[in-house]
Order: structure tokens, then C-alpha cells, then sequence
């Protein structure tokens, strides 16, 4: 089980919203790169990075930000999220050095793209699955569409993405607890790996993850509660790697 630390940018600065909402949002720090320093420091094997003014844009809008986290951590898996909605932005940044690219609005709108950059990027592509009670969220999820959620995660599966982000938007950012058990529902309706995303709190959150990973559940993104402190990330990596060992 990985845990892996989440960096927004608004504005070329660390944030956190609640419920995705930009308005929202609270400044963490003035300086992502070293905010990313940080949690490699304290043991990180992956970044989880979201685009925020890019969600809602459309297109890339901290792309040099991103740029700089990766260059300054070539040996550390990056995933970015957020305004990847054609071809050439997926292939600049896997060029760039980033490990996974997360597809979440147009991979909704127009689901031929996952397959289409599956074939053009294999082992690259990773699928952002945003709920809200039930259903898909698109645009920064300020829009909900009516798509079934395990259909689609299905025909994705079969299209050959190499996991999934899965988050319960009334969750993100309220630290109320993450959603377990549709995280694991998820997990045991596919074969690939499903990511939890939105609400973990603390180690409680690690030990209820951890117990689910025969699921499927393969990593938690944390963010506001690495931030405010009611989750110190070193000690939920080693809590999940002695889980993991037990």
C-alpha cells in the first residue's frame, strides 16, 4: 500500500480546496517544488499532482510547475492530473519525465480517448474516477454527468489503463473519513488497481485501506490532512508497509 502525498497548484501555489471547490481554496505553501522536496524527504515513492486552474480551464496552466517537481525528482514517480484533454498535453508531459497521466473530464465526454492513448502510451495512462453520490463528475467537477460509474471503469479496464484514481468528491478535503467500502466495491468489480482518493484523516484511514488492499486498493492520496497535521505521512508509509509485511 502506498501512501502517496498530493500537490494541487492554483496559481502556481500549493493549495487544498473542500468538495473541489475553487473558492474554497487554502494556501499551503508559495512553492510546490519544495513542497514536493518535503514529502520525498519524508519518504514519498510517488507524487500525486493536480493542475487546478488547468481542471478548470481546460488545458494546462502550471505546466512549468510540474515540470520543475519532476526535474527536481527524476527518481520519484510522478502522476498529474488536470486539463489533459488532448494528445499532445499527454504526450509533453510523459516527455517531460511524468510516469502517469491522469484522464478525468475527457475521459468522461469522449471515452474513445482512454483507448486511443492507451494504444499511444501503454502503462502511462491512468483514469480519475470522480463521484458524487454515484455519479461521474466532469470540468473540475463542477458538473455531474450520467454515466454509470463501474460500466465505464469496465470498458477502461478493457482498454488497458494501468489504474484508477477513484474519489468521493463530498469527501475531498473535509478529512470526514475515507469512503472504504465504495473504494473497495470499485477495487472487486475490476482487475486493475484502484487508487483512494478524498477524506483520509488519519493512521485509522491507513489501517482501513490497508485492510481492503486484497481488493484491489493499491495506494491513498492524502492532502489536507498531511497539510493541517492529523496525518504525519511518515508514519502512515511505515503503518502501511508493516501491515503490508504482517
Amino acid at each position: 500500500m502506498l501512501v502517496i502525498p498530493a500537490i494541487d497548484i492554483k496559481d502556481r501555489k500549493c493549495v487544498r480546496l473542500r468538495e473541489g471547490r475553487m473558492d474554497t481554496a487554502t494556501v499551503f505553501s508559495d512553492d510546490p517544488v519544495a513542497m514536493a522536496s518535503r514529502w520525498v524527504e519524508a519518504g514519498a515513492r510517488r507524487i500525486h499532482v493536480v493542475d487546478l486552474d488547468g481542471a478548470f480551464a481546460g488545458e494546462p496552466r502550471n505546466a512549468g510547475v510540474i515540470r520543475d517537481i519532476v526535474e527536481a525528482h527524476p527518481d520519484v514517480p510522478v502522476q498529474v492530473g488536470g486539463g489533459i484533454r488532448d494528445e499532445e498535453t499527454a504526450e509533453a508531459y510523459i516527455q517531460a519525465g511524468v510516469r502517469y497521466i491522469i484522464l478525468g473530464t475527457r475521459a468522461i465526454s469522449a471515452p474513445h480517448f482512454v483507448a486511443d492513448l492507451c494504444v499511444e502510451f501503454p502503462a502511462h495512462v491512468i483514469v480519475g474516477l470522480d463521484a458524487r453520490d454515484g455519479r461521474l463528475a466532469v470540468d473540475g467537477w463542477s458538473k455531474l454527468s450520467n454515466h454509470d460509474l463501474f460500466d465505464l471503469a469496465r470498458q477502461f479496464e478493457r482498454d488497458g489503463v494501468e489504474a484508477f484514481v477513484f474519489t468521493d468528491i463530498g469527501r475531498d478535503g473535509m478529512m470526514s473519513g475515507v469512503n472504504v467500502e465504495a473504494t473497495a466495491e470499485l477495487a472487486k468489480a475490476l482487475s486493475v488497481p484502484v487508487i483512494a482518493s478524498g477524506g483520509v484523516r488519519d493512521l485509522d484511514d491507513i489501517r482501513a485501506l490497508c485492510a481492503v488492499a486484497d481488493e484491489g486498493v493499491q495506494a491513498a492520496i492524502t492532502g489536507r490532512a498531511i497539510y493541517e497535521g492529523t496525518l504525519d505521512f511518515a508514519e502512515a508509509q511505515k503503518l502501511a508497509d508493516e501491515l503490508a509485511s504482517a
